[in-house]
């Protein structure tokens, strides 16, 4: 099948699904779901962190066994449907319980967010198997760059619906139908993507007798390649940002009133800003994964320097746009750099390590969380900024080897 029906289908998936999790974007509007139910700025990190970290548990054992296949695509879809129902249970959690036991109603939120990226673990692997096999070094930028411009219109489109249910409904029912609304949205770019023509890998690797010897491998492998060990250095430290970004949105609420629409339009700004990254900028790197990274540490650094002295609605506007533009980059480097450097036999394992490792960072809202309330916003902003220069430092590192 050609690159462009791949690259369609690709783009499709980007589209719906970011139509669908744009409604529990974790800067701005999980935030404020959680802290409808609950005050504590802990729990908002918690819950940050819950909707990508139940991923971690669970990569290094789908790459034990996905080294092994030939073809990927039959367990994807198998994993495509957990996400679409834990996504669709949230808000029938959240229609059902509500503030009659508020609670019960975050545990439920809370189990649904675990499932939701829990299942995410096994997928991760998966698409990134996919992706290598289907297009090459060169398209891979230039397919994640069209996802991600897709992905980034439908949440414009998507921020604007926010906005108009968050307006016209009370919460926590506007929450609700936003997460069941959106599950069935979720599910047309699910199955474009299993659609998609895999090839069959001829080079695989054979499963190890056990997955505690496999675990022992990846450590040897981890310790013998210095390529790999600061790739994920300059990813985690990349992930610095989430120290900060959820409660961004809550220091504007203390700023300004912040309504519906703002927080609506808040979201459009940032997908906004993704789309003009990956319109004007990210495709234009041509493979140039290294100074991709490097552009994008720059700008996420940008926006916490605004952050520092943001007082009025145009200036957190600023610091989504910024942040919108600089997250692509970011990923679609992270994505391709370990794609470079992962031999094809070993390449889930090479992925389950860095994503593993690196998915330490997802956490960091809720250390995040107890500096916010132990020593206020300039401390949390001045360390988010401090680990995010020593990441762009680690970049130069990275270059001199080579990858």
């Amino acid at each position: 099948m050609s690159y462009k029906i791949n690259n369609a289908k690709n783009a499709i998936h980007g589209f719906f699904l970011s139509l669908a999790t744009t409604v529990a974007e974790p800067s701005t509007i999980l935030p404020l779901i959680v802290h409808h139910f609950s005050s504590n700025l802990i729990l908002v990190g918690l819950f940050a962190s819950l909707l990508r970290g139940g991923a971690i548990a669970v990569q290094l054992f789908a790459a034990f066994y996905a080294q092994s296949y030939s073809r990927v695509l039959p367990h994807l879809r198998v994993v495509f449907f957990f996400r679409f129902f834990s996504w669709f249970m949230i808000g029938f959690a959240i229609y059902a319980v509500g503030d009659s036991n508020k609670a019960v109603t975050l545990w439920l939120i809370g189990i649904g967010l675990f499932f939701f990226s829990f299942s995410a673990g096994f997928g991760g692997i998966y698409f990134k198997e996919i992706i290598a096999k289907v297009f090459t070094r060169e398209q891979r930028g230039k397919t994640m760059a069209d996802k991600q411009l897709f992905s980034s219109l439908a949440a414009i489109l998507s921020g604007g619906v926010t906005g108009v249910i968050l307006e016209n409904f009370e919460a926590p029912m506007s929450y609700a139908y936003l997460f069941m609304v959106s599950a069935f949205l979720m599910l047309i770019g699910l199955f474009a993507f299993a659609t998609i023509d895999e090839p069959i890998k001829k080079n695989t690797s054979e499963k190890e007798a056990s997955f505690g010897l496999f675990i022992r491998n990846a450590i040897t492998l981890f310790r013998q390649d210095r390529r790999l060990r600061l790739q994920v250095a300059v990813s985690l430290l990349g992930y610095s940002f989430l120290f900060s970004l959820p409660f961004i949105i809550l220091k504007a609420k203390e700023t300004f009133e912040l309504t519906g629409w703002l927080v609506g339009g808040f979201v459009t700004i940032q997908m906004f800003g993704s789309m003009l990254g990956n319109l004007l900028l990210w495709k234009r790197f041509s493979g140039d994964y290294i100074r991709m990274i490097q552009v994008a540490y720059l700008l996420i650094m940008t926006t916490m320097l605004i952050a520092f002295f943001a007082d009025s609605p145009f200036s957190y506007g600023l610091i989504f746009l910024l942040f919108g533009i600089a997250v692509d980059g970011f990923r679609n480097a992270d994505m391709n750099l370990i794609l470079e450097i992962a031999p094809e036999a070993k390449r889930p394992v090479y992925v389950a390590i860095h994503s593993t490792l690196t998915s330490v960072g997802i956490f960091f809202s809720i250390p995040g969380g107890f500096i916010l309330q132990s020593f206020g916003y300039s401390a949390l902003y001045l360390l988010t900024f401090t680990m995010l220069l020593i990441g762009l430092l680690v970049t130069k590192k990275l270059e001199n080897i080579g990858v």
